[in-house]
């Protein structure tokens, strides 16, 4: 029994040291990626802006995060402006079963939002919410209030982290997936928390973004 108590304290103590340095390393990489991403990033918001001029280059959308709590992740818009509206429309040409709406020729799309999509562009905003400390690089995707509505009591231990940019989700097959199979990497993910799985999982996202598959 003592031998348990200690291993469970040995645990406790590595999470703790584990969480503190994931915040250091993730602002200082955010920050370098955006630095370094900077003429891609201004690239990308002339090519949207240039292709409707009155709407938004930034999307934002209310995300849940760690223990609930809520926030405004940025991504680039890749859909039309009134998409948002045009959502209970859609909402019954679900592909994917559980918590989570997806749709392969989702008609509220823009031409340059399928390229971003694709290529998963359109998610380097959220480098500005791991600055902010409200998504970390790595981690279980972000969900939306109306998904975490129904959630089950599994469900919401993805909740017990901060969410990621990326995850064993999106170098695991991302959109091929059922939702209880992204429930299941995110809960393999949080048992075995480290900076070397959070390493292998940033080396496969490149991976990913060089030959895109499952994203849409």
């Amino acid at each position: 029994m003592e031998q348990s108590k200690a291993n469970l304290s040995l645990r406790k103590d590595e999470e703790i040291g584990y969480v503190r340095w994931k915040v250091h390393v993730d602002r200082m990489l955010s920050l370098l990626a955006l630095i370094l991403l900077s003429p891609l990033l201004i690239s990308i918001a002339v090519a949207i802006k240039l292709s409707d001029w009155r709407a938004p280059v930034i999307f934002k959308q209310q995300r849940v995060g760690k223990k609930g709590e809520k926030f405004h992740m940025y991504k680039f818009r890749s859909m039309r402006t009134d998409a948002e509206a045009e959502l209970e429309k859609y909402l019954k040409q679900n592909e994917i079963e559980g918590a989570m709406f997806k749709m392969k020729k989702d008609p509220r799309v823009t031409k340059i939002g399928r390229l971003l999509r694709k290529t998963s562009l359109d998610e380097l905003p959220q480098l500005f919410n791991v600055l902010k400390g409200e998504m970390s690089l790595v981690g279980p995707r972000p969900p939306l209030p109306r998904e975490v509505a129904v959630y089950t009591p599994r469900d919401q231990k993805r909740l017990l982290v901060t969410p990621g940019c990326t995850g064993l989700w999106q170098v695991s097959g991302r959109n091929e997936l059922s939702f209880d199979q992204m429930v299941e990497l995110d809960l393999y993910y949080i048992k075995h928390l480290s900076l070397k799985q959070d390493f292998k999982i940033l080396c496969k996202t490149v991976l990913v973004l060089l030959f895109p598959k499952g994203a849409y």
